[in-house]
């Protein structure tokens, strides 16, 4: 078994002057190009000229462990890696490190990519920000800083006041800092820490007046709190016990617990056991603090729990949650509730969503009131600002913001200032005629807005300034046929004026899961690889929401192989159109994404020359044993059933390897605090992919350290990116157009 690492040839005298005058004549023809990016483009004038060399895997003991699913026995001799930590994995990956290092150490173009993508990070950006106690708060960052800072405004033209600095809690960002929920009545903003970001974080309350914090803190949370309205106190979501072990339990439900501020948690009241089977679970709470909301998340449905807090709404008269809609079943998502009325979504008898209205004085027997009938476009998000109802439909995958009164009568649209996709969330109070948005496409990041409805004005608020200059790209759609013959649409962003050759570098990615559409979005470190030339192509995929519940059936379950079918008839055709080549085409995907890389790769390894995965369940047999695996199963299927095993088996990617294969250069990315998709996925993978792979193309695992599966620091993220580029440009061999 042989396999290859890239390193540059040593150009003399003669090469370096005739650099020195192109990078010259570059300075006279483009005056104001950023410095950083003249160091880049001059690092990648450089041709690389590769040598095949041997690379040397660390070694992965097989054990023999085999197990009976059904009647059909499966081996799995990298089990011992799902102890993550333990000494044995331990060395091992200490041994993948150093050998993912010394490899990207030897591409010669590594510093030109990170100062590069150092100088595209550095910018300055708000977030939408969320009215509360009559004032404005919002998450701001300066640039690089690790985390972003949480200021607050009187109003949108008023100076801005700190709040909370994370920095300060964690120079280097390793204990992730977010979450915040200030009080209703201004007093405490709470807040939640996590070593390296883990879903599970410690809550913690600070006084807004002298910015101290109290004694309070409550172990176990997995999102932000809900306060009730006097500041009292507020509810929280843990699982049922906590876990233990490396991997966690699985098995463990969702509950909502009561904290009052000022004890102690030992003291804290459980108000409700959720579905066991919950993925996902969160709270709500009026803007008059009358009600409050418990939502529990599986798969295309979920359950929806209403608290009257009754008066004075103080911890001591809690009454018992009451299930809603409890003989409809479909996923209810709650926009806002106006005096006793609880508006949502849902695709109820509709998979495009529809709006309905609860009474909740009827409490469980209340039965749902149509508002706004589906339509043909799939509704993305929704909010309620002052006396309207706004809805964010995906139009192909394109945005718009449309506005109907609280009785569902069309009342005008919010003009959106370019074709691109209003980010989540859409922000807005009852009390108050104004609706922030945040607006982005593939070439431009996301512009935070606020919109007048007396006024009918449209103001930025906080804009970017992007050291990127989008005059010489564009975006296109287009759509392509799957293998079953379904029509799926990709976005494709590169130069203007693309000669179809077949020539151009590509990346290609998904997601295709869970009902989440992937719509135009800005990814920081796109432009430094349309700077050097290349294709940025993003395909929507089913089982993704881009056209409604549906397009999200036809690729879960028994149905996954769509998902994959989509995104292999992507690469497809971008090769049949000319786009780019096998030899040319990179994938990248995370989380459910990164499944799909693993996937597609053992199924097609023919198809590209670089995958990516990240953060990907690759163990579709044991993915239920693990952490939040269990709330999974709604959207996958369980091993445990005979029939779901059969479809698991089959596109399962660690039980897809093969001996006999040359795979595409694979580096598989992963964190080591990441307690939702578990690293051992990726651990288990590599092992495999490097025992199996029959030609020079190596297969690579970088862990990030202090990283969790939705939060790394600003450095970790460049550093990430910086090493994927790498292993991008050194296995494609890209040199500077």
């Amino acid at each position: 078994m042989t396999h290859f690492q890239r390193v540059a040839t040593v150009f003399g005298t003669a090469g370096r002057r005739a650099i020195r005058e192109q990078l010259r004549q570059q300075r006279m023809m483009q005056k104001t190009i950023d410095a950083s990016k003249l160091l880049f483009a001059a690092a990648l004038v450089f041709p690389l000229t590769l040598v095949a060399q041997a690379l040397t895997y660390p070694p992965a003991q097989r054990d023999e462990v085999v197990d009976d699913y059904h009647g059909t026995r499966i081996a799995d001799p990298y089990r011992w890696l799902e102890q993550v930590d333990s000494r044995r994995t331990g060395d091992w990956l200490k041994a993948q490190k150093r050998l993912t290092s010394a490899h990207l150490a030897r591409i010669p173009n590594r510093a030109a990519i990170h100062r590069r993508l150092m100088s595209l990070r550095n910018y300055a950006r708000a977030e939408v920000p969320w009215r509360e106690a009559g004032r404005l708060f919002y998450l701001r960052n300066a640039g690089l800083q690790p985390q972003s800072v949480l200021y607050m405004q009187i109003n949108p033209n008023s100076p801005p006041r700190l709040v909370l600095d994370p920095n300060a809690i964690s120079a280097d960002g390793s204990i992730a800092v977010r979450d915040y929920a200030v009080s209703p009545d201004g007093r405490f903003v709470a807040y939640n820490t996590s070593r390296g970001g883990s879903d599970e974080a410690e809550t913690r309350i600070r006084q807004l007046s002298s910015g101290r914090d109290l004694n309070d803190v409550v172990g176990g949370v997995m999102n932000s709190v809900c306060w009730t309205q006097a500041g009292g106190g507020f509810f929280y979501v843990r699982r049922t016990h906590m876990p233990e072990g490396s991997q966690g339990d699985s098995q463990a439900g969702k509950q909502v617990w009561y904290h009052v501020t000022g004890q102690t948690q030992r003291h804290d009241r459980l108000v409700l056991d959720l579905n066991k089977a919950a993925r996902w679970a969160y709270c709500m709470l009026s803007e008059d603090g009358r009600y409050a909301l418990m939502v529990a998340e599986a798969g295309t449905e979920n359950e929806i729990y209403a608290v009257n807090l009754g008066e004075p709404r103080r911890p001591d008269v809690l009454r018992p949650p009451i299930k809603l809609l409890p003989d409809r079943e479909g996923f209810h998502t709650p926009i806002d509730i106006v005096g006793d009325t609880l508006y949502l979504r849902t695709t109820f008898e509709a998979p495009k969503e529809r709006v309905i209205a609860l009474d909740l004085r009827v409490g469980v027997n209340a039965n749902p009131r149509p508002i706004v009938p589906e339509a043909g476009d799939v509704i993305e998000s929704a909010a309620i600002a002052g006396d309207r109802i706004a809805l964010h439909y995906l139009v192909d995958v394109k945005s718009r913001l449309r506005l109907f009164t609280l009785d569902g009568q069309p009342a005008g649209e919010v003009p959106l200032p370019e074709i691109g996709a209003v980010s989540w969330p859409l922000n807005g109070r009852p009390s108050t005629a104004e609706l922030f948005y945040s607006l982005e496409s593939f070439l431009k990041p996301g512009t935070v807005y606020r919109y007048d409805l007396n006024k009918k004005e449209i103001t930025p608020f906080h804009p970017p300034q992007v050291p990127f200059d989008v005059g010489a790209y564009e975006t296109k759609q287009i759509f392509y046929p799957s293998k079953d013959g379904t029509r799926v649409p990709m976005f494709v962003t590169a130069a203007k004026h693309l000669k179809l050759d077949g020539t151009h570098p590509t990346l290609l990615t998904a997601y295709g899961g869970y009902g989440s559409s992937l719509t135009p979005g800005y990814q920081w470190d796109i432009p430094m690889w349309l700077e050097m030339g290349g294709i940025y192509a993003v395909a929507n995929i089913r089982g993704g929401g881009e056209y409604g519940d549906a397009w999200h059936r036809a690729g879960m379950l028994e149905n996954k192989q769509n998902s994959f079918d989509d995104f292999i008839a992507a690469a497809e055709y971008l090769s049949s159109a000319r786009y780019t080549a096998a030899d040319k085409l990179a994938i990248y995907g995370y989380s459910n994404g990164g499944l799909l890389i693993g996937a597609v790769i053992t199924q097609r390894p023919d198809l590209f020359a670089v995958a990516l995965p990240n953060a990907g369940h690759h163990d579709m047999l044991r993915y239920h044993r693990f952490t939040a695996g269990a709330g999974w199963v709604s959207e996958y299927g369980s091993p445990d059933d005979p029939a779901d095993f059969r479809y698991l088996r089959a596109y399962s990617p660690l039980h897809n390897v093969r001996s006999t294969t040359c795979y595409p250069s694979t580096m598989l990315l992963a964190a080591d605090h990441d307690d939702r998709v578990v690293p051992s996925h990726s651990y288990k993978f590599a092992a495999a992919l490097q025992a199996a792979q029959r030609c020079n193309r190596p297969v690579l695992l970088r862990v990030a350290g202090n990283s969790s599966h939705t939060y790394a620091s600003r450095r970790a993220q460049v550093d990430e990116k910086t090493d994927m580029w790498t292993f991008v440009v050194g296995r494609l061999n890209i040199r500077r157009p």
